[in-house]
């Protein structure tokens, strides 16, 4: 797992850190929803890693959090069926 190999692939995520910890990088994907690149963050860190991530945010429900639910949990569903499917060979 490397955050910045998966930094590299999305450059304007968090252009202002340099070495963003994986945690930054994971949340911002997450508040900035948009299926490829939340995607990429599952198969680059993991999905239980992910939907950590996004529990520790939806515990704060910032305005920014209630604003993202909807796509990030549909997203995050979509990508499980698909790494389900994916594994049972389908």
């Amino acid at each position: 797992m490397s955050a910045a190999a998966f930094q590299s692939r999305h450059p304007g995520l968090v252009w202002s850190h340099s070495r963003p910890s994986e945690a930054v990088l994971i949340r911002a994907a997450l508040l900035r929803p948009r299926f490829e690149t939340i995607l990429d963050a599952c198969v680059e860190f993991g999905l239980e890693r992910v939907r950590g991530e996004w529990n520790a945010l939806a515990h704060d429900a910032t305005p920014e959090v209630r604003r993202a639910e909807p796509q990030v949990s549909r997203i995050l569903r979509h990508i499980a069926e698909g790494f389900a499917d994916a594994q049972a060979g389908d």
